[in-house]
């Protein structure tokens, strides 16, 4: 990959990540738990969120490499006990995460719809300026598509545990030691591409027109 499409790409992941926890921090606080932000996680600071492993090493190497490209960022503390209802709370919590990053892929298309033809395809400024835009909207719709997958630790997995009848959460729930392993074999089986690359491509699409 081109070394500047890189450094975008990373950037724009950086960014959008940053916007997933903070999103997930500002609903619990909003909820009544003030565990995240009094712990410094209401916040759009990058530096905040990033777990070096998840969030930078292993980007970078799937980047570089082509390789699966799997990585996290520090999971927000949250205490249900503060909730009024601890299971819908929880699951609402997760669910804004991944709502964000649709937000953040919707605003980017309208900047992008908005942006006069010619300027997107100039090698200068302000075409680097739609490209970033065009990844913006691809980055969030993929981490907001992954992210809703129901198996834990993603919070598509949380959803089902805060909704789904106590029984099949508490079946869901124990699945969360292995939530990584079977996204691997996922991922590796091409099994996840298969179900992801339709829905992705429509929003993008969509989005893009």
């Amino acid at each position: 990959m081109n070394p500047t499409v890189i450094v975008e790409s990373f950037v724009v992941l950086i960014v959008s990540l940053s916007f997933h926890e903070a999103a997930h921090a500002w609903m619990a606080n909003r909820l009544g738990d003030p565990t995240a932000r009094l712990r410094g996680r209401l916040t759009l600071n990058p530096l905040a969120h990033i777990d070096w492993i998840g969030t930078v090493l292993f980007p970078l190497i799937a980047m570089t490499t082509g390789a699966p490209l799997l990585g996290w960022a520090k999971p927000v503390p949250v205490d249900a006990r503060h909730f009024r209802s601890p299971r819908e709370g929880f699951a609402l919590v997760a669910l804004a995460g991944p709502v964000s990053n649709l937000i953040l892929a919707s605003g980017a298309a309208l900047v992008f719809a908005v942006m006069p033809g010619r300027l997107l395809v100039q090698h200068d400024a302000l075409g680097a300026f739609g490209q970033t835009l065009a990844m913006m909207v691809y980055v969030n719709v993929l981490l907001a598509l992954f992210n809703l997958i129901p198996i834990p630790p993603l919070d598509g997995g949380n959803v089902l545990i805060g909704v789904a009848p106590l029984p099949v959460a508490q079946a869901v729930g124990r699945l969360r030691p292995y939530g990584f392993l079977v996204l691997y074999a996922l991922i590796l089986t091409g099994v996840l591409n298969r179900l992801l690359f339709p829905v992705e491509n429509l929003l993008i699409s969509w989005l893009l027109r």
